[in-house]
């Protein structure tokens, strides 16, 4: 299956463009763009690490080394396209639109922080493993039977591969031929169980086989190649010939969450090395060094333009009053039932003390 599925590649770790077919269309300022976007993302990343260590937001899930998977496909979708992120695709949601307000305000337990800016079709960040792909199979065909042009990018990790929901989604969305791009992010671990240790196949893209749906390997550290291989299977799903599986290799340097500890399942000097060999922003880096195109003044500029961007956000969100989690129980339903009521007023008597 390695044989069948080969890893595609454009931008090579040495910044060598090997595709030479796309060289008109990649511009300068295009690769500044998606330099731009990745840095920004890689910026905000450690900033949340750093405010969850000074205890001003909750657990975080961190994403650093993911972004030309995430930055890359995002950039390939349109406005009025439909977005369903796990809890770590906040590259992605940022690139497509969400603010780095709410996205703080998710952190700290505020509800705006599930809801996107108007007229951006982005889900509220899914938190059970692969329920989203189900959302994004239902939204498609949906568009589908409304005769409309729109289609669903759905982001989830190599463990929601083993999930129920993602080959009921793969199913329906083949037999219906919905207009949904499953956009796999494979990091190498399900939390800290090792992809050979989750599963028997060789890779994630062979799954697609058993529902014949067209599947692709590429390497997520290259954005070049997320970019266009999204791009391919989105126009594919705009015409109304269905879903495509993507499988982006790709890296997490951190830990699965900032509750854990990496270095207790896996050996980090692997992410040490990796920081220095595929890193998706050094490579674009050598890329513009190679094309003599690299500026030092653009980047501390773009550095400057960034750091203000996310402290204004940071701003926004300490005016927020703290998160009532008295809200948990508000918005399971419209018309809340009598479980849910019982469950509030069991958290009440806590919180008043007679529990």
């Amino acid at each position: 299956m390695l044989e069948r599925f080969p890893v595609t590649q454009y931008i090579n770790e040495d910044g060598e463009l090997i595709k030479q077919e796309v060289q008109e269309e990649l511009s300068l300022d295009l690769v500044k763009m998606f330099y731009e976007k990745m840095l920004r993302a890689r910026m905000m990343d450690k900033k949340c690490v750093n405010l969850q260590r000074q205890g001003k937001i909750g657990t975080y899930v961190q994403y650093e080394g993911q972004e030309a998977a995430q930055v890359g496909s995002a950039l390939a979708i349109e406005e009025g396209d439909w977005m369903f992120p796990s809890y770590r695709d906040h590259a992605a949601t940022m690139t497509f639109g969400h603010s780095l307000r709410n996205l703080l305000l998710y952190w700290v337990g505020r509800i705006e922080g599930g809801i996107p800016p108007e007229g951006k079709n982005i889900f509220p960040p899914a938190v059970p493993i692969a329920s989203q792909l189900l959302h994004a199979t239902g939204v498609a065909w949906a568009e589908k039977k409304k005769n409309t042009d729109r289609v669903s990018l759905v982001y989830f990790g190599d463990g929601a591969t083993s999930e129920g929901d993602f080959h009921e989604g793969l199913n329906f969305a083949s037999v219906f031929k919905a207009p949904v791009v499953f956009l796999n992010q494979n990091n190498g671990y399900a939390i800290s169980v090792p992809t050979e240790k989750q599963m028997n196949s060789k890779t994630i893209a062979q799954k697609g086989l058993g529902y014949d749906i067209p599947s692709i390997r590429i390497d997520g550290n290259d954005i070049l190649a997320v970019f266009i291989e999204t791009k391919k299977a989105v126009d594919r799903a705009r015409r109304g010939e269905g879903p495509t599986l993507i499988e982006a290799v790709t890296w997490r340097y951190g830990a699965h969450t900032t509750a854990d500890d990496p270095s207790k399942y896996r050996d980090q000097s692997e992410s040490d090395r990796r920081r220095t060999t595929t890193d998706p922003l050094l490579r674009l880096e050598k890329y513009m060094k190679n094309e003599n195109s690299w500026d030092e003044e653009w980047l501390a500029s773009m550095e400057q333009k960034i750091t203000n961007e996310i402290n204004t956000a940071i701003s926004e969100m300490k005016d927020y009053p703290k998160a009532d989690i008295d809200q948990v129980f508000s918005h399971v339903f419209e018309k809340p039932t009598w479980t849910i009521e019982q469950q509030r007023e069991h958290h009440m008597s806590i919180k008043r003390g007679k529990v």
